[in-house]
């Protein structure tokens, strides 16, 4: 895929586009205050990708390459749309020091009173649907901007703990932490919408 990339190759790039462009617009969105502008900054990503090409060193994988340059324009974008836009309406992350598991579910001693359901039970055409990915997705998109970042690039996209991090300037504990808080509630949305717990 580089040498045909290098080469020019219009068809190689188009392969590109079409694997990874909807991801990087939902990455995006998480940095820049709309749709429209996630869908710019992205557009000026792939001209960055066209035009660094010849310069990649292939010290990370392709991908890990192309989302840096996406986050490295989104943060930038970023920064810059939120000087003018108002403050009511920037994305609060607001769940910073609550519990990722309803304190609830848990015994005093710190066990399960109402351990996560095991899924065995459900028929596997109900859990590869298309409406129980779209509960996923749902659950994904409600997730503070720190988190759906997190998730996306490590379980949507199968990025590594190591290219995330990096990825995203992150310590390792705090992306387990971000993706733990992710995981958990993108999990009570499944629970919730597949009956419960047990």
């Amino acid at each position: 895929m580089l040498d045909r990339l290098r080469g020019g190759d219009e068809s190689a790039f188009v392969e590109l586009v079409e694997r990874y462009h909807s991801p990087m617009v939902r990455l995006a969105r998480t940095f820049v205050p709309s749709e429209a502008v996630a869908e710019e900054v992205t557009q000026e990503a792939w001209l960055g990708v066209l035009n660094g090409i010849g310069r990649f060193e292939g010290r990370s994988s392709l991908k890990t390459w192309i989302f840096r340059i996406l986050v490295n324009r989104a943060r930038t974008r970023g920064v810059r749309e939120s000087r003018t836009v108002p403050f009511s309406s920037l994305e609060r992350e607001g769940d910073e020091g609550r519990p990722s598991v309803d304190p609830g579910r848990f015994q005093d001693e710190g066990l399960w009173a109402a351990p996560p359901r095991a899924w065995e039970d459900q028929p596997e055409e109900r859990l590869l649907s298309a409406e129980t990915r779209a509960v996923i997705r749902e659950a994904i998109d409600a997730l503070p901007a720190s988190q759906r970042r997190v998730i996306d690039l490590r379980d949507v996209e199968g990025l590594s703990a190591e290219e995330v991090v990096e990825l995203l300037d992150l310590t390792q504990v705090n992306q387990r932490v971000l993706l733990h808080r992710a995981r958990s509630k993108v999990r009570q949305a499944l629970e919730d919408y597949l009956g419960g717990t047990s």
